[in-house]
């Protein structure tokens, strides 16, 4: 009568071993987790390595990370947050649900890296995209866009860190007469979206003209779809730089798990996947460097870019021209 014990432990054991396995909980946003993000092959190498489960869970846009982080507050079950900006990561800090993350790291930014709460593992400029075909002579200006009849699709910046980025960029490049700039702008705004992904489909459907994304959107088109009608319109202004991070959340269990993650997101295995994913520039280069077709992107002669405080103390203001204008 011991087979059937014998089988009994036989069968229970690998479901044992599975409840034994440690699970990493990452909060993101929703493209970074979608079947053609960076998700997928970054569980894949993650779990390859770490004797874990890796669970990354969308929710929503970047901004909406934070709001949702501050609604679960230590009750969180993330251990890892990824995808928010150097335009939230002050109101982060000052949440107090973010642990150190005590790893010494070198980067390749334009920007020297020094914060203690958060790692950065892509960067990026914002841009209005435009298909050649169609606009052959893109507008070269914020002024020149809205002198222009063309249409544009945005993000909300109370959910989207693209949407907010926007309103840095125009506060950054403009300053006091960033509410003018709204005025002239509102007009030529089909529509707000709430995330990236639907303002994105709005221009690859032909739906507006020009949609806000980055100076990286047109690798996508070139790479994955051999295509190179899209391309970035250069403003004389400058434009504006996103650095996306992740960091640990103090209530997390899982502590070491969470830094040997964040570890692995700057190594090679992790960032390589980053280009040909989320269509943005590597924090740390792969010894291999950047794939073909990112030689022909379009690199801004300016870079604007508040700090994490001084994008915290902007924001209230910006956001407030924003809704003024496009109220109206």
């Amino acid at each position: 009568m011991r087979y059937p014990v014998l089988i009994s432990a036989a069968l229970l054991a690998p479901a044992m071993a599975t409840a034994d396995t440690p699970t990493l909980t990452v909060y993101t946003y929703d493209s970074f987790v979608s079947d053609w993000g960076p998700g997928p092959a970054v569980r894949e190498a993650f779990e390859a390595i770490c004797d874990c489960r890796l669970e990354m869970v969308g929710t929503g846009d970047g901004a909406a990370l934070l709001a949702r982080l501050q609604l679960e507050g230590a009750r969180s079950p993330a251990d890892v947050v990824l995808g928010l900006d150097t335009n939230l990561t002050a109101r982060a800090a000052e949440s107090g649900l973010f642990a150190p993350h005590g790893i010494a790291a070198e980067f390749d930014l334009p920007v020297a890296w020094e914060d203690d709460l958060f790692l950065p593992f892509d960067w990026g400029y914002f841009a209005f995209v435009h298909d050649r075909e169609r606009l052959p002579e893109p507008p070269g200006s914020f002024a020149e866009l809205i002198d222009s009849d063309l249409s544009i699709a945005i993000q909300d910046p109370r959910s989207s860190t693209p949407g907010l980025g926007l309103l840095m960029w125009i506060k950054a490049a403009h300053g006091d007469d960033a509410p003018a700039i709204w005025e002239g702008l509102a007009p030529r705004v089909l529509t707000v979206t709430r995330g990236w992904s639907e303002s994105y489909g709005l221009f690859t459907s032909g739906e507006v003209d020009m949609v806000l994304s980055y100076t990286t959107s047109p690798a996508y088109h070139l790479i994955a779809e051999g295509d190179a009608s899209k391309a970035a319109a250069e403003f004389s202004e400058g434009h504006y730089m996103q650095v996306e991070v992740a960091g640990i959340l103090e209530s997390s269990d899982q502590q070491d798990l969470a830094r040997e993650f964040l570890e692995f997101m700057l190594s090679d295995a992790f960032q390589e996947i980053i280009p040909t994913t989320n269509w943005m520039y590597p924090a740390v280069l792969p010894e291999d460097g950047l794939p073909d077709g990112f030689d022909t992107l379009m690199v801004p002669e300016r870079a604007l870019l508040f700090s994490a405080d001084e994008a915290a103390a902007q924001r209230d203001a910006a956001l407030a021209e924003w809704l003024a204008a496009l109220s109206r």
